[in-house]
């Protein structure tokens, strides 16, 4: 038995190993080097576009809790992640390429999985699963929607990434995110004038036009809104997002900025920084005008400006199970950001889960019910709960999407560590029962 898996980012990568893990041979299609959508450049596998963080590392969190579980899961991409990490206080963030490189070389190396390249434009034969990502090309995007029906869209945007030898060192100075963590993130502050100079350039500054990635009307996804359209809603909008200076006091003045811009590791050198929750559609020139006006970033070298991308996910709800197979054709599953999961390790769970869901039914194994009570369960309920189908966006780790606890803690990370340990608890138990 051999089984194809469509796509070699994250999601793909974790379904692939699974499989293998299974003792069962895999065919894992990735069109690049030979053809890249427009927001990839690098030509290894599991490539991170939009940021290098893979957000809190402490179980007591949404996104600790997630990792946690796909590492009991038998993760590839997590112990790669940890292997590659870059110094990012409370955060677990990678050198990118390395990063890529490791899981790259983890694939490539196992003899139960073929490589194949070039761009895929028919669905094949047998079980498959379908991790092509929120930017799937078009030959491919045509077959899904011929399987599915019509997929909904929104954007995703990048943030731009500076060098750290041309950043102003007597005006910026080191400090925690939020006051969390250790003091890994440059922080850029503003007094009331700077800022309000930064807000009219920003509102006015010319965006690039989308082209092929345009629809009417314009829709962003919340999770990952261009630092423009967030300042567009309000003078004080930034301020109450990626530029709060909760936590964060100038050593100089020792007192609290204005604002603060956090420029966050990019590789493990130190060498390069991104600027944190700054994403943008703003042409490239004006992004350098711009975002100069940045205290500290007055002769910021850019190393790589902002884009912006389409993605697309299906309507998940009406069609997968929470094992991510089809309902009306139980030997196809979907995997990765398609789904309407949002977020790297939420990709990659879902890898995982539709790479072991497939290979115990092939193997005739008993299967894995996440339970409810863990993150990884939680997801997979929510994109396949149909009351969710006219309404449906995508959804990341959140301590919301669990079942409450049915005590009362006030305390907030207290009750988070209780809601982890629930979880892990039930989850060691699940697979216990299932033998793994």
């Amino acid at each position: 038995m051999t089984v194809s898996v469509i796509g070699a980012g994250l999601a793909g990568c974790e379904a692939a190993w699974a499989l293998a893990n299974y003792g069962i041979n895999v065919k894992l299609y990735e069109m690049k080097p030979e053809k890249y959508s427009p927001a990839h450049k690098y030509s290894g596998f599991a490539e991170l576009v939009c940021s290098n963080s893979l957000k809190a590392a402490r179980l007591g969190s949404a996104a600790g809790l997630l990792k946690y579980e796909m590492e009991m899961l038998g993760s590839l991409t997590v112990p790669c992640a940890k292997e590659n990490s870059v110094e990012a206080g409370g955060a677990l963030a990678v050198d990118r390429e390395k990063f890529s490189d490791a899981v790259t070389e983890k694939i490539k190396s196992h003899p139960l999985i073929e490589v194949i390249g070039g761009e895929v434009t028919e669905i094949p034969e047998g079980t498959v699963i379908i991790a092509t990502g929120p930017l799937t090309s078009g030959a491919m995007a045509e077959k899904i929607k011929e399987l599915c029906g019509e997929g909904l869209s929104f954007y995703d945007a990048a943030a731009p990434i500076v060098t750290y030898e041309s950043l102003d060192k007597e005006k910026v100075f080191y400090a925690s995110r939020y006051g969390r963590g250790d003091a890994d993130y440059v922080n850029c502050p503003m007094n009331k004038e700077e800022y309000m100079a930064f807000y009219e350039a920003l509102i006015g500054a010319e965006k690039v036009r989308l082209k092929d990635f345009e629809t009417h009307p314009f829709s962003v996804y919340e999770g990952c809104m261009p630092i423009e359209e967030l300042a567009r809603r309000g003078v004080d909008t930034m301020r109450f997002g990626p530029m709060k200076p909760v936590g964060i006091d100038d050593p100089r003045t020792g007192r609290r900025p204005y604002a603060v811009v956090q420029l966050r590791r990019e590789n493990s050198e130190g060498t390069l920084f991104n600027l944190v929750g700054f994403q943008t559609n703003l042409k490239f020139g004006e992004q350098k005008r711009v975002f100069s006006m940045i205290t500290g970033l007055e002769n910021a070298e850019f190393m790589r400006y902002g884009v912006m991308h389409r993605n697309t996910f299906i309507n998940s709800p009406e069609l997968l199970n929470s094992d991510f197979s089809m309902r009306q054709h139980p030997d196809i599953y979907f995997a990765g950001q398609i789904t309407g999961v949002e977020g790297y390790m939420e990709s990659a769970a879902s890898g995982i889960i539709a790479g072991t869901a497939a290979a115990r039914k092939i193997n005739g194994l008993p299967q894995i019910e996440l339970p409810r009570e863990t993150m990884t369960g939680a997801l997979s309920a929510y994109i396949s709960d149909s009351f969710n189908s006219g309404k449906f966006q995508p959804m990341g780790a959140n301590m919301g999407i669990l079942p409450d606890i049915g005590m009362k803690i006030k305390d907030k990370k207290l009750k988070y560590e209780a809601y982890a340990d629930r979880a892990v608890e039930a989850l060691k138990k699940e697979l216990d029962r299932v033998g793994r």
